[in-house]
């Protein structure tokens, strides 16, 4: 599930692209769907398995499932992720089992968080549990295998070529601000109850930024004056940012926090949210030793795809899915990333939608 260069390597290990399974299904179909290389073959019911559990995971891919596109690219890489993890030794499942556990008690939080809790949401999509936990295991087999492949070599001319980039790519951020917001996000979570305007909050803010200037502490105005409830009562501090966090804040916020010198105070920043009043603590760049394990997973993840997309084609010998339109459409990778199981309060160093 890589994404641009930019951003690939804030991608845990736990967001790699969704890997196979093995599970047939009591009662299901064990027709032939397709084989490839090695005399092996894929069953109408472990990929149906394989549709569902991304379905549940990622209930967007329902709307494309039936895209004879979109089918058999998924096919490529179920067939793709199943020879790879067939290829990890004792030593790379036993790591990667830990880091399983890790995923499944996220899933079992994001599907408990739908509606009808995680029950309902595993009988809805015709999965059970051990099929997701089956399906997660090869994904980070086959990431595991690729890791090996990965030298410290390629790994310092990753580093040195996202470096150059963006300067920024490997800061770690320590930032505190100040909302004077101008919606009452606590009462209201959906943001519609005005709690002043934006003139009204730019005025507020400036009277903070005097107080700052003349020697006022950060933390006590913050818990005075913040109206971010997620980073008040820590004195407004978001500690230890990384690039994939600092993307995921109000585009203004992240600018403000990214070019601050450190120490220095900003002028009120308008967002959606109000006006902030931020400071930066801290800055850090990341050496290569302290991201070579992040590098090499993402390295790894490339390979992966590249494997898919390049080379399981050719390795196919039967398929009867129907097949795909000449012009396809965007084909979504495969993945056992859920996405949060509840949403992060509204101000702030404040998530985009």
């Amino acid at each position: 599930m890589f994404q641009s260069k930019q951003s690939r390597w804030v991608i845990a290990l736990i967001a790699v692209i969704m890997a196979v399974s093995v599970l047939g299904g009591c009662g299901k179909s064990n027709k032939v769907l397709a084989t490839y290389k090695d005399n092996s073959e894929v069953t109408q019911a472990e990929f149906d398995t394989f549709l569902n559990v991304n379905g549940a995971l990622n209930p967007q891919y329902k709307q494309v499932m039936d895209d004879p596109t979109i089918r058999n690219y998924m096919l490529e890489q179920y067939i793709g992720y199943k020879m790879l993890a067939a290829r990890a030794d004792d030593a790379m499942k036993a790591e990667a089992d830990k880091l399983v556990n890790t995923q499944m008690e996220q899933i079992k939080l994001f599907l408990g968080a739908q509606e009808g809790g995680l029950d309902k949401q595993l009988k809805d999509n015709k999965i059970k549990l051990e099929d997701i936990e089956n399906l997660m295991k090869w994904s980070f087999y086959s990431v595991a295998v690729e890791e090996k492949e990965i030298t410290d070599e390629q790994i310092k001319a990753e580093y040195d070529n996202m470096l150059t980039e963006d300067k920024h790519y490997f800061d770690v951020t320590t930032v505190r601000h100040i909302l004077i917001g101008v919606k009452d996000t606590v009462k209201d979570p959906t943001g519609k109850t005005d709690l002043r305007t934006f003139d009204e909050a730019l005025a507020r803010a400036k009277e903070v930024e005097d107080k700052l200037k003349a020697g006022g502490d950060f933390d006590a105005l913050a818990k005075e004056y913040s109206d971010d409830p997620g980073s008040k009562d820590k004195g407004g501090k978001y500690e230890n940012l990384n690039y994939g966090d600092m993307n995921n804040m109000v585009p203004e916020w992240k600018d403000a926090a990214m070019s601050l010198p450190v120490g220095q105070l900003s002028g009120p920043v308008k967002t959606d949210y109000g006006y902030h009043i931020i400071r930066v603590d801290s800055r850090k760049v990341s050496t290569v030793d302290e991201m070579k394990d992040s590098i090499r997973s993402g390295l790894a993840q490339m390979k992966v795809q590249d494997f898919v997309e390049k080379e399981v084609p050719g390795l196919i010998l039967t398929n009867n899915l129907p097949s795909p339109t000449p012009e396809p459409s965007a084909t979504p990778a495969a993945s056992t990333t859920p996405a949060p199981a509840t949403e992060s309060p509204a101000p702030t160093a404040t998530p985009n939608p």
